[in-house]
């Protein structure tokens, strides 16, 4: 297929570990266009609202093009030389341990399994880790502890199948929309299905549940054990499997009943009668899926709390079977491909174990490697510590923003710049870790990189080109092979095409291992070129070997090659018939996806799980200076640390600056209005937001989003106040329950500006920058007051010549600017003594607007629409910009359904992920009315 003609392409979302199909269009004339691939096993043709923009996120806007040492633009040979020679002269001098790469879930496959070959392999140090240490890592070491190997037991239909969901520390409604839409539609057609909500916030998942539990800061571990103490006391277990299949029940159930009721309210913050509610309906309901996430994973008990959730699933027996089983669900799109290559440092390639020595062994003679890593390296805390002191002299960081990311983020900011030798691999010129980088390197972005990523089912999928790559960018792995090859390694890293690296992820896979380990591609290791570009998405374990146990058949690779061609696969290879897929055209509703252990067979030394036995432990971080429990999180339209989405217009408007959502009797007791400026802190750092009084927030606790940098806002890198604690066994950061505290800022002006160009520098101690259509838009506040004009003329910038209008109320404190340059707006800014009441959505509609007739002008000094124009109000569905005010209005005209909002307004009927909030709007405005 060539790049420069029409098409429409195949691919995975970039996004959350769902794994989304996308059907990529590019037509004639270059306009590109997206949407869900209906015959994708993940999404069936849905796509989040994030998903839904993605061809608004693929400008050159930005993007890092060309290498680059110390800011100077050079050619490539220079730049891996400087990279391949400082590497190679830091481990003659200091040792292979000197050197380090933290690289990325947005990482491929095949550039995850380069990396992780000449680091484990060739430089002979497991310091490599990545990002996914920060979501995900808790969940693997749970599943190494209880059945022996990272294996994810189900498959998404579970999700459909079964009677109860558990949904534990997941906001599925916002962070894994097309799952949540998933069991919405199953639940319309099976109204029994019962979902219970585990979570301190009130999130729009909420909307779903037929229970909330606003549990405390990490009490999973004592809600769970008491679970399984309950289970046992009401004579719920399944013994038969018990006995047949696992180990350690004794000590586990004996360490769980350590607690009474009341304990367990006490360690939960939770009501008896709750506890009791839910421990009755999961005790009563055979078929049950616990679906967890960060809430779960990112905290200092998070593997046990992971083990305390497995344990009651192999109690009852709930596991491997239709509509049952544990679901760790990830945060990114190949956190789990990075599992299946040893992206860890403490893991091997192919789910083999680092401190095993046959396994060492093994792929030390797979790839006929000079010097296998012997110990586990450094976590990612770890890790830049070790920068920090000096241990870690050459770090290469690869798809990621530390910086913004990593837990005590100033400290992490520090040790890179000190660090003597920095590398970035990124799309971006500029990040908030990019700009401290020695050698730049511009890599691939999606659209345009070629290789596979997994999602949360253990389903492969490709992600394949349809742009041509822009400058001098290069994928990721050919990046990596370069300068391994350059340290003298060139013989292992000849491949000549991402089929040819996955073609050796799936041999070493398969590689002495008839069944012993869980991940097992073998089917696949005779890829070529052609079958790979068509390859259909697939469930592993895909063996060459067939075996009753585990699916697989030698015909998999040739059935692969006849799924389709050109990247267009409309059915995924039968594996066999416990192993096949169901038509891709309807969601599978048989049972018939890919599961583990329904009956035993882990991946133990005597083939049996383990019961882990864990005593609930208390976790008070909370003082009198830092009263309050602060929890980070995701918003539902912005990624990581927003350097695709807030390239789009339409996923900026939703949260269009960071914010802090406390509870109103907190609010009360801090003296914090609603949208007043606040200051968050710890005693590692302070933010300033906006603050959002909510009673969806759990009293005693405060919510701020993890996605704004200094690219976007003034003081809102959130993660530099989250404590570099850690899970002891798992290596993952405890970012859910920090301790700290809340004051109002004393603004003395608030403003609001819309602009048709980016502003430079900000003269302000708080400010928020968003796109929006036709420009950006920009929030502020400032402790003290500035002169307006100079400082109006400062954001609407040097260039921006033309008539400028303005409006003073100087005892008020108001003050009002609009500059247009010809019939357009070039920048308006309402400045206030308190926050800023000008409709956002109809000031950013007037930069796209013609503004030739003078009281047209005026109306934009004055800050109100006209009488007949219609204030659409905040943002709700961003798929259609419907805002709040037309929502509600739809209301008041006699829409009182959702569904109903839908036929006039389309709101809500695309990815579905604003549809908690249309109901919402609709069940407020029946409390008005009833008032």
């Amino acid at each position: 297929m060539k790049i420069d003609e029409a098409r429409e392409v195949r691919t995975t979302c970039p996004y959350c570990g769902v794994g989304c199909g996308v059907l990529a269009k590019v037509a004639a004339d270059g306009e590109i266009t997206v949407r869900g691939d209906p015959d994708h096993p993940a999404n069936f043709g849905r796509l989040c609202s994030k998903g839904s923009a993605l061809a608004e996120t693929i400008d050159l806007d930005g993007r890092l093009l060309y290498p680059e040492i110390h800011g100077r633009r050079t050619g490539w040979d220079e730049a891996l030389d400087l990279v391949a020679s400082t590497f190679s002269q830091t481990i003659a001098e200091h040792g292979p341990d000197a050197v380090a790469f933290y690289v990325s879930g947005q990482l491929l496959t095949e550039d995850y399994y380069v990396a992780n070959k000449l680091m484990k392999g060739f430089i002979g140090s497991a310091n490599i880790d990545t990002n996914s240490r920060l979501c995900m890592a808790s969940s693997v070491a749970g599943h190494r502890r209880a059945f022996g190997s990272d294996t994810v037991p189900g498959s998404y239909e579970d999700l459909e199948l079964a009677d109860l969901i558990v949904l534990v520390g997941s906001n599925l409604g916002w962070c894994h929309p097309v799952l949540y839409q998933r069991i919405a539609a199953a639940r319309e057609k099976r109204p029994e299905m019962k979902v219970v909500l585990i979570d301190p916030r009130r999130t729009m998942t909420a909307d779903i549940a037929d229970m909330h539990l606003a549990i405390a800061a990490d009490g999973d571990v004592a809600l769970f054990t008491g679970l399984l103490a309950y289970l046992g006391k009401n004579d719920a277990l399944d013994r038969a499997y018990i006995a047949a299949h696992t180990t350690g029940f004794e000590g586990a159930i004996a360490a769980a009943s350590a607690l009474d009721l009341s304990g367990i309210a006490a360690a939960t913050g939770l009501g008896e009668d709750e506890l009791v509610r839910f421990y009755s309906l999961f005790t009563a309901t055979a078929k049950t899926v616990t679906v967890y996430s960060q809430g779960v994973n990112q905290s200092c008990s998070g593997t046990d709390k992971v083990n305390t959730i497995i344990n009651c699933h192999l109690a009852t027996g709930r596991i491997g079977k239709p509509g049952t089983g544990p679901f760790s669900v990830t945060g990114q799109p190949n956190a789990m491909g990075g599992r299946e290559v040893g992206g860890l440092a403490n893991m091997l390639a192919a789910h083999m174990e680092i401190e095993n020595p046959e396994h060492r062994g093994r792929v030390q003679r797979f790839w006929s490697a000079p010097a296998i890593a012997k110990k586990p390296g450094l976590k990612a805390v770890e890790m830049f510590q070790a920068v920090a002191d000096g241990r870690i002299r050459a770090l290469w960081i690869m798809a990621t923003n530390p910086v913004d990311s990593m837990p005590d983020a100033d400290a992490v900011e520090a040790a890179i710049k000190a660090c003597p030798f920095v590398v970035v691999s990124d799309v971006l010129a500029m990040t908030d870790t990019v700009r401290h980088a020695h050698v730049r390197l511009p890599a691939a972005a999606w659209g345009e990189k070629d290789g596979s990523v997994t999602n949360s089912e253990r389903r492969i999928s490709r992600q394949r080109a349809f742009l041509a790559t822009p400058g001098e960018a290069r994928a990721d792995w050919w990046i990596i092979a370069e300068v391994a090859k350059l340290m003298g390694f060139g013989e292992a890293f000849s491949h000549a095409s991402a089929a040819d690296i996955f073609a050796e992820h799936a041999a070493v896979s398969a590689f002495e291992n008839d069944g012993a380990r869980d991940f097992d591609i073998g089917a696949y290791a005779g890829v070529d070129a052609e079958t790979y570009e068509e390859l259909a998405p697939f469930q592993w374990p895909a063996p060459a070997s067939p075996s009753p146990s585990r699916g697989g058949s030698a015909r998999a690779l040739s059935e692969a090659k006849q799924a389709g061609r050109g990247g267009a696969s409309p059915t995924p290879p039968r594996l066999s018939r416990l192993a096949a897929q169901s038509s891709l055209a309807d969601p599978p509703l048989k049972g018939e996806g890919i599961r583990f252990f329904a009956n035993g067979g882990y991946y133990t030394p005597d083939r049996k799980a383990r019961f882990i036995a864990i005593h609930p432990t208390a976790h008070i971080r909370t003082s009198p200076d830092y009263p309050l429990i602060l929890n980070t999180g995701r918003v539902r339209d912005h990624w990581h640390t927003m350097t695709r989405t807030a390239k789009s217009q339409r996923l900026s408007q939703h949260m269009a600056e960071p914010f802090a959502e406390i509870h109103p009797l907190d609010a009360q007791h801090f003296a914090i209005g609603d949208a007043s400026i606040v200051r968050v802190s710890t005693v590692h750092g302070e933010v300033l937001v906006r603050a959002l009084v909510t009673a969806r927030q759990r009293p005693g606790s405060v919510f701020v989003p993890m996605h704004w940098t200094d690219q976007f806002s003034a003081r809102a890198r959130v993660d530099a106040l989250v404590a570099p604690i850690t899970d002891a066994i798992s290596g993952q950061p405890a970012s859910k329950n920090i301790a700290a505290r809340v004051e109002r800022f004393a603004a003395a002006a608030f403003g609001f500006a819309v602009l048709a160009e980016r502003p430079g520098s900000i003269d302000a101690d708080y400010w928020s920058l968003a796109r929006c259509a036709a420009g950006w838009r920009l929030e502020l506040a400032l402790e003290a007051g500035r002169d307006w004009p100079v400082f109006a003329a400062s954001l609407f910038g040097a260039g921006a010549q033309g008539e400028t209008l303005a409006y003073h109320d100087v005892a008020g404190g108001h003050h009002r600017f609009a500059r247009f340059a010809g019939s357009r707006l070039a920048g308006a800014l309402y400045l206030a003594p308190k926050p800023v009441a000008v409709s956002r959505s109809w000031a950013v509609e007037q930069l796209s607007a013609d503004h030739a007739d003078r009281r047209g002008r005026l109306a934009i000094v004055a800050g109100r629409p006209g009488g007949n124009t219609v204030d659409r109000g905040a943002v709700v569905c961003s798929c259609f910009g419907v805002g709040a005010n037309q929502i509600a209005e739809a209301v008041r005209g006699g829409c009182t359904s959702v569904e109903a909002i839908g036929a006039t307004l389309h709101a809500g009927t695309n990815c579905g992920s604003c549809r908690a909030e249309i109901r919402t709007i609709i069940e407020a405005r029946r409390l008005q009315a009833a008032e």
